[in-house]
């Protein structure tokens, strides 16, 4: 029974993690772009957040509500002004351009925050459980999270298949020049989907605030989780992603188990034995013929 509850604990960590890389797999497979930036974006979304919360007091899934169109206009903003600029046969670019950004963003939220802690209360479904034998509870908050994470995915892979708007990210992702040719305005679908992207990044930065303690140096380990789970769950794919975030969450509550200090570094192993198994993920997307 332990070992059990701890695999279902892992599941649904694995919910959280599936949104912080959701939003890197969006901006990679339509853009081609490495974020560097993106756990730094992750944590700002939380400050955001925080930032309402405190001098409101308002409920911090209200924020949602906010933080979301907040955060994808920012998207659209940066992607139009900036990293549209930097898009082109050299992948080293936008690397450098988001790597110096996540600098710009830790160093703006340390100036303006301090470094201390923060957190944001969400009242009684923070402690809330539901028992289901003897030996076995599920956290209401933990399970909404692994909710929130699959209609958020199933949103996203209704606009990509059902929707125009999911037509231009299709044909823009596969061949950006044909796709020009074919009158799609490809910066304007580009600057869509980063602002998609950061508006999935916001809810996971809300939902991480809620679950647990945050500062402005937090974002690279948020950023290394969203890669990971990328990784191992395929690059591009959806499903994918929330497969590799419960594969890593299980992993990590599974070490945690064996050794407190162990949970970290088992989420890095599974990843590295899955790496050299299937370096393109176990689901990687492959082009419809």
């Amino acid at each position: 029974m332990e070992w059990l509850n701890v695999i279902i604990q892992g599941i649904l960590l694995g919910g959280l993690y599936a949104l912080f890389a959701t939003g890197l797999s969006l901006s990679f497979g339509v853009m081609r772009i490495i974020n560097m930036a993106h756990g730094d974006f992750i944590i700002m979304s939380a400050y955001l957040a925080f930032a309402v919360v405190h001098p409101l007091g308002i409920n911090p899934f209200y924020t949602i509500l906010l933080i979301v169109p907040l955060m994808a206009c920012f998207g659209y903003v940066l992607q139009k002004l900036v990293l549209n600029k930097t898009l082109g046969n050299d992948i080293l670019a936008p690397l450098l351009v988001t790597f110096g950004m996540s600098i710009i963003v830790q160093n703006l939220l340390l100036e303006i925050f301090s470094a201390d802690f923060r957190g944001l209360n969400a009242g009684a479904v923070e402690v809330s459980s539901i028992q289901l034998v003897s030996d076995i509870a599920i956290g209401v908050f933990p399970l909404l999270t692994i909710v929130i994470a699959i209609a958020v995915i199933f949103g996203l892979q209704y606009i990509f298949y059902n929707t125009k708007l999911g037509i231009c990210f299709r044909a823009t992702s596969d061949d950006h020049v044909t796709a020009q040719l074919m009158g799609i305005k490809t910066k304007h679908i580009y600057a869509m989907a980063m602002g998609l992207a950061l508006g999935v990044t916001a809810i996971a930065g809300v939902l991480l605030a809620i679950r647990t303690n945050f500062d402005p140096a937090a974002g690279p380990l948020q950023l290394l989780y969203a890669f990971e789970v990328v990784i191992i769950g395929g690059l591009g794919s959806f499903w994918g992603t929330l497969i590799g975030g419960i594969i890593l969450g299980v992993a990590q509550t599974i070490g945690s188990n064996i050794n407190p200090g162990w949970g970290i570094l088992a989420g890095h192993l599974v990843f590295i034995i899955i790496l050299m198994i299937k370096p393109n993920g176990l689901f990687p997307k492959t082009k419809e013929k």
